[in-house]
């Protein structure tokens, strides 16, 4: 096997460190698939390094970078990190947003904002716009060697549907990591709400491990 690559992206509540926690258990299973219904920042995904995952997230735009990622097309502009060319960069992927949001420049936009702005947020406002602010850092290292990504990520099936539309199989190996139940629910359009906790508890529970 080899070393596990780091997540391409920074984001919010990753779970990197669990990553020696869930080993052991899935270690145990690495003959069947990994599913995450709220893949985020791909933290475990890449930790576990499964031969077959179906890695699902409602946001359009992260979904849209792992495509790419995927099929080695990422879109190539200037990373600057300054002001005037993050602010440069933020009007043109809002413009996308709105016209051509699969595309590879869009991915590569949402990249290079999510590390150059502040503390690698993704939010957006009511009207959809991303609205992180210049993030003032002194260094930021941009990724620009794409191919091992590709080979990993290459194995996988990507998703953006709500989580409850998946289609998990008999003895899938589900790891389920919901936003937080907490005011901040601004990661997608339309929140994650108490409600939607219950929905996904609910649907865990139905979900047949195939054990002996």
């Amino acid at each position: 096997m080899n070393a596990p690559l780091a997540p391409p992206l920074k984001w919010a509540g990753g779970k990197r460190w669990q990553v020696p926690h869930i080993k052991p258990l899935w270690d145990a299973a690495r003959a069947t698939r990994l599913v995450e219904p709220f893949c985020g920042g791909l933290s475990v995904a890449l930790g576990l390094q499964p031969e077959r995952a179906l890695l699902n997230d409602v946001n359009p735009h992260l979904m849209n970078f792992y495509r790419w990622l995927q099929c080695g097309g990422l879109g190539v502009i200037p990373n600057e990190n300054e002001r005037e060319a993050f602010e440069r960069h933020r009007d043109r992927f809002n413009e996308l947003a709105l016209a051509d949001r699969h595309s590879s420049e869009s991915a590569a936009l949402f990249y290079y904002l999510n590390k150059t702005g502040f503390n690698g947020l993704c939010r957006f406002n009511s009207k959809g716009k991303f609205n992180v602010p210049f993030g003032k850092r002194n260094t930021v290292n941009y990724e620009l060697d794409w191919p091992a990504y590709k080979v990993q990520l290459s194995k996988w099936a990507f998703s953006c549907l709500d989580f409850s539309e998946l289609r998990l199989e008999e003895g899938d190996f589900v790891y389920a990591d919901p936003p937080y139940d907490v005011e901040f629910t601004t990661y997608s359009a339309g929140g994650f709400s108490w409600a939607d906790q219950v929905r996904t508890v609910e649907w865990l529970a139905r979900h047949r491990l195939g054990l002996d």
